[in-house]
């Protein structure tokens, strides 16, 4: 630990202290690795789908910037701070505690729970891209020096959670990233397939930014039997999506 002295523009001088305190390069090690994990530049694919908002577009139920607000606010109340956040949570949980079966359990109950085959394909896909990056770059799971296993067929959040659990990366922290990059996604698929501009999609972002800290405060206070997805009209959305004349996004 040091002291050094800044002089200023205003002829006044201001110490400050720095440190080279081991923790606090875990610390920023970890942030660092979360913000690469949740980039729109990881080779995963995440850009190609939608999760049914296209369809939302098509049919005329998300046609103005306040009504995206609204679907999207709706998605998050009653998908992810019900399903993804809480499971995401559990699961990194599991990956710390080698718990083989309770990973095996969760990934399967996320699968159970997507609303449309293409939902869960978009699951399942992400989680295997993600899996083989994984594995290039050497941070896949390790059984043979002690990791639990990957399930068979891992999710895209089962995959996430190891990644962030091998990367020290707080669970709360993990949860807050998982939930950005989802929105992140939203906005950039409305941009693509809806008139909406960029400073729109930024108003958006910090109308609901506040909402994903609220969403995963309720996530992580969330018992077991409380868990599971409420969103009907997501699900028909979905499901119409396959047959939509044209499409930007996968099916």
């Amino acid at each position: 630990m040091a002291m050094t002295t800044i002089h200023t523009t205003t002829h006044t001088t201001v110490d400050i202290m720095i440190t080279n305190e081991p923790t606090s390069a875990i610390s920023d090690l970890a942030l660092l690795g979360l913000m690469q994990l949740i980039s729109p530049a990881l080779p995963i694919g995440a850009f190609a789908w939608s999760q049914g908002l296209e369809s939302a577009f098509e049919l005329g139920w998300v046609t103005t910037e306040q009504e995206l607000c609204h679907w999207l606010e709706g998605v998050l109340n009653d998908g992810l701070t019900r399903c993804e956040l809480p499971v995401l949570a559990r699961l990194q949980n599991c990956w710390a505690n080698k718990d083989s079966q309770g990973l095996a359990y969760w990934n399967e109950w996320i699968h159970a729970n997507r609303e449309s085959a293409e939902l869960s394909d978009e699951d399942i896909r992400l989680g295997l891209a993600l899996t083989r990056l994984l594995t290039s770059l050497d941070l896949q799971p390790k059984p043979e020096q002690g990791d639990a296993a990957l399930p068979e067929e891992p999710g895209y959040v089962t995959v996430f959670a190891w990644t962030a659990h091998t990367r020290n990366v707080p669970v709360r922290q993990s949860l807050l990233g998982f939930a950005w990059a989802w929105l992140e996604n939203q906005l950039a698929a409305a941009c693509k397939a809806m008139p909406l501009g960029h400073t729109a999609a930024q108003r958006l972002n910090e109308q609901l930014r506040p909402k994903l800290v609220s969403a995963v405060d309720t996530a992580l206070s969330l018992a077991d039997e409380d868990l599971g997805p409420i969103m009907p009209g997501l699900a028909l959305g979905s499901a119409q999506h396959e047959t939509q004349y044209s499409r930007l996004f996968r099916s």
